[in-house]
């Protein structure tokens, strides 16, 4: 049962929250991020169409989102640790049984299902309990929890180019499952609020300890109001639909540029050694955007909605330039360019949810976006794949990515504008009415006075 946090830590054992969530992004979202370095590897192993293998990560991806909203459930049930070790059980389940590599429905089913359903239920309340123990720096904290997964994939790619080829891709995913295991160690160090301990919750309501409800009156506005169910009315919120289908669209480009640089690197006859790297910088220029970006929006001179806008149209720009790389260093730049530009939306895109929902329902409203947004990142990379079989060239891929970005800022524009009509509309009702009396009343009221 999470609480309305009206008076978060806003730091002390919040950074321990942090940095624990920074890790869990590195085990769940990195490796996702990093598992393009498979693609060619399992697509040649079952001769497979490279939409056919791309189905894994779209599979993984829409399952992420997917159970969104069953992680967030249990978080309200339950706590943040729970869910989290919950899902870094599962996520270990899924590489370990991917190992065996019976059959592509086999992979889509272990390395597909069973992962995203991990990385669901360990990102899911990792960046919800972030956002509960922050309120003046919450933008910070999480750009800097969401970061891990930069500097995770950073390391992660020349790492699990090694892994590959000393073990095979096989036996990658299984010690790669058993690195996610340390997801159940972060878990343990999300230590619940007070006010959200589902156990105690009915005394934390007034903050009083159990047994001592004669004092409950005298602390009911220290500790906030429990919320005890999900959400689900949130859908009927014009501001939230449109956030949500931003986050479609925004979906639906974000995991295809990963998934096709090193394919298009090969195709552009770079070496493997060298390909690697790629996705190392796109780690670490992401990594330094997430700290810029979250760095900026903490100092409030930019509206967040705002900031997103511009981050969301410089990315798609450095899309549709990226596929005029011909080498290694112009594909470099590019990369960097949008991997810069990527980090600087997702450091901030979660805290303008926030600020569009409230956070007495920011749970409900992280899980039904992601539930939403799953339909864009479960069609997104097949759609991707379709366009590159029929194209013949990974090129088209990148196109079709930075296309839905462009269309996906303006429903942001829309947005804005919905919310800043309706402010006004709120000024122009709540605005005080002078208060006059009639002149018979006003000349009876000085002739009482007069008399006494």
């Amino acid at each position: 049962m999470q609480a309305k946090d009206s008076n978060p830590p806003d730091g002390g054992y919040g950074w321990v929250v942090v940095v624990s969530a920074f890790m869990v992004m590195g085990f769940t979202v990195a490796v996702l991020k990093t598992f393009g370095l498979f693609f060619v590897e399992i697509q040649q192993h079952f001769d497979e169409l490279a939409s056919s293998t791309s189905w894994i990560t779209s599979v993984t991806i829409a399952i992420f989102h997917l159970g969104a909203p069953v992680a967030s459930s249990l978080c309200v049930q339950y706590t943040h640790r729970t869910v989290v070790i919950t899902g870094g059980l599962l996520a270990f389940s899924g590489m370990a049984l991917g190992f065996f590599g019976l059959s592509m429905v086999w992979m889509y089913a272990t390395t597909g299902f069973l992962q995203g359903l991990g990385i669901s239920f360990s990102w899911t309340p990792a960046i919800s309990i972030v956002s509960h123990y922050f309120s003046k720096k919450r933008a910070l904290a999480n750009a800097i929890a969401s970061a891990g997964e930069c500097a995770f994939a950073f390391m992660f790619g020349p790492f699990f180019q090694w892994l590959i080829s000393q073990y095979g891709w096989k036996g990658a995913l299984l010690i790669i499952g058993g690195i996610q295991l340390n997801i159940c160690v972060c878990g343990v160090l999300m230590r619940p609020l007070e006010s959200s301990c589902p156990l105690k919750a009915r005394h934390y309501e007034t903050g009083t300890p159990p047994g001592n409800s004669a004092s409950r009156r005298d602390k009911e506005d220290k500790f906030p109001i429990m919320h005890k169910t999900f959400n689900w009315m949130l859908v009927r919120r014009p501001e939230f639909v449109l956030y949500a289908i931003f986050g479609i669209l925004a979906a639906m480009s974000f995991f295809v540029p990963p998934l096709f640089l090193v394919p298009l690197s090969y195709s552009l006859g770079i070496d493997e050694s060298w390909t690697s790297s790629l996705l190392s910088i796109l780690a670490m220029v992401d990594f330094g955007g997430r700290l810029l970006s979250g760095w900026y929006a903490n100092l409030h001179v930019t509206k967040s909605i705002h900031l997103l806008v511009m981050t969301i149209t410089l990315m798609s720009t450095s899309l549709m330039l990226l596929p005029l790389a011909n080498n290694y260093l112009s594909l470099a730049i590019f990369t960097g360019f949008y991997g810069f530009f990527f980090g600087t939306t997702v450091a901030i895109h979660i805290t303008v949810l926030a600020d569009v929902v409230g956070m007495p329902e920011f749970d409900s409203a992280l899980g039904l976006f992601m539930l939403i947004r799953s339909t864009g990142g479960f069609v997104g990379p097949p759609l991707a794949g379709l366009i590159v079989d029929i194209a013949g060239d990974y090129r088209a891929g990148f196109y079709m990515a930075g296309a839905t970005l462009v269309l996906s800022t303006g429903f942001l524009i829309f947005l804005d504008r919905f919310q800043q009509r309706k402010k006004r509309g709120g000024k122009i009702r709540t605005k005080p009415e002078k208060l006059t009396l009639p002149y018979p009343s006003l000349h009876i009221l000085k002739h009482q006075t007069r008399r006494y």
